[in-house]
């Protein structure tokens, strides 16, 4: 037996799943997907075949010709589920798999009408990376495993269905009150790729090859935020080659999807906090965009080398922000993400494991330590070796590596044997050992500097000398120069100053989530209670985990403002997504010590 990935049961060993045919039933009622799989095994096998799943209810396995096929459900384990075993007859190419889904299933959050944008329908969607795959289909749940599907889904009459995947003809069948919605993804993808989405949803084309869906009060406001998607298409292809999906679509989900956005092929998912409406925070699309090629076309081959799909994809996304906006918007990008670095340093003790790029998981929840570690130190390594060989060398290093590698799955290792193989001495030369394998950040990590940057770290850091910015700069700032202020800003900060920096900077009122959650959380820090109903507003409205995290760790760092926290997640707590509950029941068993 020869387990590759620690997430996962499958077994290398045995055959691989060459294609999936998906046959979904979404059931509000109940809370329930009733399923049927055809995993097509490519050839004719025998013997044990090991899926992944967790908490699924399995009804029946049978061959593609009807015959029953013998299985067991192992040992529940925290982490991975339960392992399904199929015995295989001789000669099984197809395996047929008849499930039904849990209620509580980590990897779809279903949502009540008064939970959505409209307050008319219910709406379901799925997040399954890392590993929450196995929690709506029996498969090999493994980003070492690809395979193009198909899939019939079917939803209530009025209700549309959406995928990570193309909609084909013979879609929106109608009977029994049931629609059935129809959809093919022809270049194979990993299991954590695959995505659903069900609720009343409309959509505005924003070019041939790109529209927004979203719910019909907000489809308006997301067309206009995301009108110049295809400008941002042809800056990546210019840099990576040719978009190979086809489309680029993209959903904006309800307020409690627990993430920024999810690259899900031919259609992203983004969180409604990036309509500010003045499209200032629409440059996180940039991100989910650039995973079109590092980590979508080119993928870790397990979550012990996610770096290879962040690290990356934050690199190029601050190519892209250079090439649309210039050289200082990618460093104030670089600015912004070394505070999210840091952070997260801090999280973790100095020789942690986890702050390596090159991570060991086995008997890890990668849930339980995500962080931004292998999105910007994986980016600065990125960053360290285009220094070392200039950017025309490494951009040409870059598209071989993606036309050497596309449509596949790799490991750290194999990225080091073609970065050797193709630009001899260089990994010895940055010292890539320290990046990919020592805890903490390399001495010599790259800084990114600029003058409006160190102006307005000095001037944040002159607060409690008097310093202030004067109002004709204020009127000038962009939100990213806003935001970085904040950033440096001492905390906490008497009610004064809190006071002087609302009114002045208009902060209460912000409809960018960076700023406003940057705000809110010096607010928190400082016991400003006049805050408190926004903050209140914020975390009751919102579960995007990167701004409940600041929040709820800055009002749980005191006894009474501690108090307040426990007060709000009791309210909020069942419309967050189940990643966001257990985020904050983390931070604030934290601080309950």
């Amino acid at each position: 037996m020869s387990r590759l990935d620690p997430h996962s049961c499958y077994d290398s060993d045995q055959p691989r799943t060459r294609h999936l045919l998906l046959e979904l039933d979404v059931d509000f009622a109940r809370r329930r997907v009733t399923g049927r799989v055809t995993l097509d095994l490519g050839a004719p096998s025998s013997g044990p075949l090991d899926l992944d799943t967790r908490r699924l209810t399995i009804a029946a396995a049978t061959s593609g010709a009807g015959a029953r096929i013998p299985f067991a459900l192992g040992e529940e384990d925290p982490i991975l589920g339960r392992r399904l075993r199929l015995d295989l007859p001789p000669g099984t190419s197809q395996v047929v798999i008849a499930y039904e889904t849990d209620p509580e299933a980590v990897g779809l959050q279903w949502l009540e009408p008064a939970q959505t944008a409209g307050k008319r329908h219910p709406f379901m969607f799925t997040q399954f990376q890392p590993i929450h795959a196995r929690t709506m289909i029996p498969c090999q749940d493994t980003p070492s495993v690809r395979a193009p599907y198909d899939a019939a889904v079917a939803v209530p009459d009025g209700l549309t269905a959406v995928m990570s995947a193309a909609p084909t003809e013979g879609g929106g069948t109608v009977q029994g009150g049931r629609r059935t919605l129809r959809f093919a993804m022809p270049q194979p993808v990993p299991s954590y790729l695959i995505a659903l989405a069900v609720g009343d949803l409309t959509s505005r084309d924003l070019s041939p090859r790109s529209r927004v869906w979203a719910e019909p009060p907000t489809a308006d406001a997301a067309a206009y935020e995301f009108a110049g998607i295809e400008e941002m298409i042809r800056a990546a292809e210019k840099m990576f080659g040719p978009y190979e999906w086809d489309r680029y679509d993209m959903l904006v989900l309800p307020p409690s999807f627990p993430y920024g956005g999810m690259e899900n092929p031919r259609m992203t998912f983004l969180t409604p906090t990036v309509l500010a409406g003045d499209r200032s925070l629409v440059d996180l699309v940039a991100h989910e965009m650039a995973h079109s090629w590092t980590g979508n076309l080119v993928t870790n081959a397990t979550m012990d080398h996610f770096w290879l799909n962040e690290g990356f994809t934050v690199w190029a996304e601050r190519r892209i922000l250079e090439a649309l906006h210039g050289e200082e918007a990618a460093k104030l990008g670089w600015a912004i993400g070394q505070n999210a670095l840091d952070e997260s340093l801090a999280r973790f003790p100095a020789d942690s494991p986890f702050t390596v790029l090159r991570t060991h998981l086995e008997g890890v929840d990668p849930d339980e330590v995500y962080s931004s570690i292998p999105y910007e130190k994986g980016a600065r390594f990125v960053a360290v070796l285009e220094r070392a060989v200039g950017r025309e060398r490494f951009d040409r290093f870059l598209r071989r590596y993606m036309d050497r590698f596309r449509f596949t799955s790799i490991t750290t290792e194999e990225f080091g044997t073609f970065l050797e193989s193709e630009l001899p001495g260089v990994a010895a030369r940055v010292d890539a050992d320290a990046w990919l394998h020592r805890p903490g950040m390399p001495a010599d990590a790259p800084v990114f500097r600029s003058e409006q940057l160190e102006a307005l770290r000095a001037l944040a850091q002159g607060w409690g000398s008097g310093a202030r910015p004067a109002p004709e700069a204020i009127n000038r700032w962009s939100a990213n120069e806003l935001l970085l202020y904040l950033q440096h800003l001492p905390r906490p900060l008497d009610e004064f100053s809190c006071r002087w920096l609302d009114a002045n900077l208009r902060l209460m009122p912000q409809g960018n989530y960076e700023v406003l959650v940057e705000w809110l959380t010096i607010a928190a820090a400082s016991d400003y209670p006049e805050a408190f109903p926004r903050i209140r507003e914020v975390l009751t409205s919102v579960g995007r985990m990167k701004y409940l995290r600041p929040l709820y760790g800055a009002l749980a760092a005191t006894p009474r403002t501690r108090a307040l926290a426990r007060e709000i997640f009791a309210g909020a707590a069942q419309g967050y997504h189940p990643l966001s509950r257990r985020l904050v029941e983390s931070v604030l068993e934290k601080h309950s010590k």
